[in-house]
């Protein structure tokens, strides 16, 4: 059971790393493109975008966290489940 764990704790890490809220962002941006490429839409666009506006968003996040004094932020790499 130790390498199941050890194997699902690389994948969090790896997908979520520091920020799961970005995680999300890139999976729904996935998935609108994905959703507006099987019509007629050329969506190629969108996912540049949407990582950009995710990227911003995650720090402009992070430098109000460090303005306001908090030391560092909760560590969540730790899986939810142990």
């Amino acid at each position: 059971m130790t390498r199941i764990r050890q194997f699902a704790q690389f994948w969090y890490d790896f997908l979520v790393g520091d920020d799961w809220r970005a995680a999300i962002g890139v999976v729904v941006a996935l998935g609108v493109t994905a959703l507006l490429a099987d019509g007629t839409l050329n969506a190629w666009w969108l996912l540049p975008l949407a990582v950009a506006a995710i990227l911003v968003v995650s720090v402009r996040r992070e430098a109000a966290v460090r303005r306001a004094g908090v030391e560092s932020p909760p560590d969540l790499t730790e899986l939810p489940f142990e």
